[in-house]
């Protein structure tokens, strides 16, 4: 699983100039993040289809950084998203961003974005 993270001013309009690009190559989005400090901001989006995301935010000149993500599937309890973040951290890994990316049951399943994803991989096993 890979996602797309963007750079984007913090300003009215942004995060729709984004969502259009995609829909206009018919790219739908599984999961999104977003976070603005002062007049930046950061999107971070897993489409469902990587290449058509490329390939439709070159065409808009939407520059994106593109990072494997390494996902886990936990319980849905107290304590889970800990016990991954210890485990992250004691493998020294750094953890730029984590995504919920689905939910079933009393499970869910969780995606990160992170300095090292084979490390993040092993680490999560």
């Amino acid at each position: 699983m890979r996602e797309l993270a963007i750079q984007l001013t913090h300003k009215p309009g942004e995060l729709g100039r984004i969502a259009n690009a995609l829909a206009r190559g018919g790219i739908n989005i599984k999961s999104v993040a977003g976070m603005a400090i002062g007049n930046q901001a950061l999107l971070r989006v897993i489409p469902d289809d990587i290449d058509g995301a490329r390939s439709s935010l070159t065409a808009s000149n939407i520059r994106f950084e593109e990072n494997e993500l390494a996902t886990v599937l936990l319980e849905n309890q107290a304590g889970e998203l800990a016990l991954a973040a210890d485990k992250l951290a004691s493998a020294g890994v750094n953890l730029h961003a984590v995504y919920v990316i689905g939910l079933d049951g009393d499970l869910v399943e969780l995606a990160f974005a992170v300095d090292d994803v084979k490390k993040a991989k092993k680490a999560l096993e």
